[in-house]
């Protein structure tokens, strides 16, 4: 069999865990992907434009998946400090607390078993597999900071101690370094 076609379909079979008819634990599909996603979002990201652009629907869409999460305790919104337009997201304590009833994690706790080698190669094929339809379809997919082209990293050495600042030339503003770890939707990964 071609090995190519048979990972899709147990891709297929996987999916099935991610989305799924009527509701799990009292969410629907779309409604657990965002709040996963704004748990790992970066600042930029948590937000309703990004949070449609990460769950593939319309912003009327994403407005009612965010009311329903809201409603319900499991995120907030806060308007912008700087910009009162903006609204910025995020998942409350209640939402934390709620991820561990996650379905996903049934996937989480098959690919931890794996050796760390293994976990990293299935990792990099799937990223592998995104870059590459990305390229086709000329789109980006959200990923972390660190691989991210706007990332830059300036060094320093003083007195015997090394440090390291981040900032991100896209939205011209400092990251603190665990922010690097974050998901981003306007990433942009390094072409080789």
């Amino acid at each position: 069999m071609n090995l190519a076609r048979e990972s899709i379909e147990l891709l297929e079979q996987v999916a099935r865990i991610l989305w799924f008819e009527g509701t799990k634990h009292g969410l629907r599909d779309r409604e657990w992907m965002s709040l996963r996603f704004l748990s790992r979002a970066n600042r930029f990201s948590r937000t309703p434009s990004a949070l449609a652009s990460y769950v593939g629907t319309t912003r009327g869409t994403a407005s009612f998946i965010i009311g329903e999460l809201e409603r319900i305790g499991y995120i907030e919104r806060k308007r912008s400090a700087k910009d009162k337009r903006s609204v910025m997201l995020s998942v409350t304590q209640q939402g934390k607390k709620f991820l561990a009833r996650d379905p996903v994690n049934v996937l989480v706790e098959a690919i931890a078993v794996l050796d760390d080698e293994a976990k990293i190669r299935f990792r990099d094929a799937l990223r592998h597999v995104l870059d590459q339809s990305d390229a086709a379809e000329q789109r980006h997919h959200t990923d972390v900071c660190k691989r991210c082209i706007f990332l830059r990293e300036d060094r320093t050495t003083a007195d015997g101690k090394s440090t390291v600042e981040f900032s991100c030339r896209l939205f011209r503003a400092p990251i603190a370094e665990p922010e690097v770890e974050l998901l981003c939707t306007s990433f942009e990964h390094h072409r080789q």
